[in-house]
Parts: structure tokens; sequence; C-alpha cells
């Protein structure tokens, strides 16, 4: 969407109100053809798993009790997770999406729907060419109905009819659009367990950026993020979620799209002026740490009862 859409990253496209949806297309294909490719020729032998990992992050309605914003709140999910996910998963994209970018295609005066559609050898093909999910999650939003004019020139963003919302009391120690909301990520692993017929998953990228950099490495912040994340996957374990393995995002400061090196998501902190690169590490490696050598959250102390 920002490569293809918008334009913020490479290459740079404004294809705006359709090269998101074509080079999401083009995506899904190939995946499906790199799986059967892998399952056809190399599974036997090498018994090796291939799969996707999407990003998304959970919508929650404004309103609980307001079927608008529950629909809102879906759509949302829909327009980001269900995107890749139910083609792979379930044979198509997500029919809200259809109707909502065909009904917008229509009213801009076009022949057909801006989102491309999968033949029915297509749908058979993609289908189940996921051996595992991969889900790559920082935060959560608020959501709400929110009608965009007919006329408006066509946009990803305008095609789901909903407004982003967030709680001014929820911590954003990094970046403006990342909130801690721990409780978003146990919702959509549930989700994604109803949705998707619970698949295995890999949580590839989870974890929190400073903006301003810390001295002292004394990054509380982040130590109160994973702690609060962590805690929601193992919740999700005992809702019956089939998550296998976690990784925070990530070891190391790095290159981070278009803020370059602005933006420090790393438990390692790297000073990027001395030409040698020297990594230090922060306070949330020492608490990671424990967290890893106790395959969850340490218990120190037992106390009698």
């Amino acid at each position: 969407e920002k490569g293809y859409e918008t334009g913020e990253h490479a290459p740079g496209l404004k294809l705006g109100g359709c090269g998101a949806y074509k080079a999401a297309h083009h995506i899904i294909k190939t995946h499906a053809k790199v799986w059967h490719s892998y399952n056809n020729t190399w599974r036997r032998e090498q018994r090796g798993m291939v799969g996707i990992s999407l990003t998304s992050g959970w919508g929650e309605p404004v309103d609980p009790h307001s079927q608008t914003d529950r629909d809102a709140a879906e759509r949302y999910i829909q327009f980001h997770l269900g995107w890749f996910a139910n083609p792979i998963y379930r044979g198509d994209y997500p029919e809200v999406m259809k109707n909502y970018v065909g009904k917008k295609s229509a009213q801009q005066g076009l022949g057909t729907s801006r989102l491309p559609t999968f033949s029915v050898q297509e749908k058979t093909y993609i289908k189940g060419t996921s051996d595992f999910l991969g889900i790559g999650h920082f935060t959560t939003r608020y959501v709400l109905q929110k009608n965009f004019p007919f006329l408006q020139v066509p946009s990803y963003h305008t095609d789901h009819d909903l407004a982003e919302l967030v709680d001014p009391n929820w911590p954003a120690p990094g970046p403006k659009w990342l909130y801690s909301v721990p409780w978003g990520f146990r919702r959509l692993l549930n989700f994604i367990k109803t949705q998707y017929g619970n698949p295995l998953i890999y949580v590839t990228e989870n974890g929190v950026s400073e903006t301003a950099q810390c001295p002292q490495l004394c990054d509380e912040w982040r130590i109160q993020y994973l702690k609060g994340y962590i805690n929601e996957i193992l919740k999700a374990l005992n809702d019956g979620v089939n998550v296998k393995g976690y990784t925070a995002w990530s070891l190391l400061d790095k290159f981070e799209w278009n803020k370059g090196f602005s933006e420090r998501f790393g438990l390692y902190h790297i000073d990027f002026k001395n030409k040698n690169k020297p990594r230090y590490p922060k306070a949330s490696v020492d608490y990671y740490k424990k967290i890893i050598s106790a395959n969850g959250f340490p218990n120190p102390r037992q106390v009698m009862s």
C-alpha cells in the first residue's frame, strides 16, 4: 500500500485505488506458486514448511453494542489481515472487501472492480498454501463507521468506510502510530483461530521503537510492552490458539523503511555514527534473556501458602 498506493516506500508508485490491490494480487499468486513448487519438489526429502508472514493490527469497535461499529471493526481486519489470509485459507478475498471495493468502483464509473478477481482454478490453487501463518503485530485501533464522498479520488484508505481512533491514555513510547495495547493481540490471535481453522502460528514480529535516543539505555517502556504482549500470547495459548513461537522485533537497531536509522526497534543499541557500529545492550536485553531462559515469565520465588 505504501509502495504502490501512496508512494511513501519503494518503488514509490502512486497508483491510487488500484496499485496496492494489483501488487497484493501478484504476491498471493506468487506465494501459492512457491508453496506448490516446494510441496511437489522438496517437501518429501526435506520435510520443511512454507508459510507466509502477515502484519496486522487489531480493530476494536468504538461501541461494542453498535452493529455499525462492529461491522466497521470487522472491515478493518478483513482489509488488513483478511486481504491476504482469506485467499490462502478460504480460497478468495473477503466478501466485505469484494462488496465495498466493487460498490465504490461502480460509483466511480468503472466497468469492473478495482479489486482483481481470481479464476476458479486460481482459487483452488491458492487455497491451503500455508503450513503456518507468521504474524507481525504491533498495535490496536478503535474503529467506527465513516462515510467518504462518492466523488473522492479512488483510494484503498477510503474503500472501507471507517475511521481509526486511539485512546489518549494508551502508552505511545515510540512513533505516532505505535500505541501499546496488549489486549488487542489476544483478540487478533483468537480471530485467526476462529476464521482460519486454528492454523499453526509463529509470531514473527512484535516490539516497540523509540524515536528519542536513550543515552542510559534504560528502555523501561520496551520492557513493559514486551511483558504485556507476551502475557497476552500466553493467555491466547490458554484459549487454545496454536502459537508455536515468538520473535521479538528486533535484535538490533536497524534501517527502518523511510525512517532510516532514526527509529530504533532494537534490544541492542547501535552507534551508527561510529564506523565500527558498536552494539550496546539496552535494559530490555537482560529482561528478555530471563523470559527466554524460562520459556515464559520466570517465577523465582515460591511462597508457602
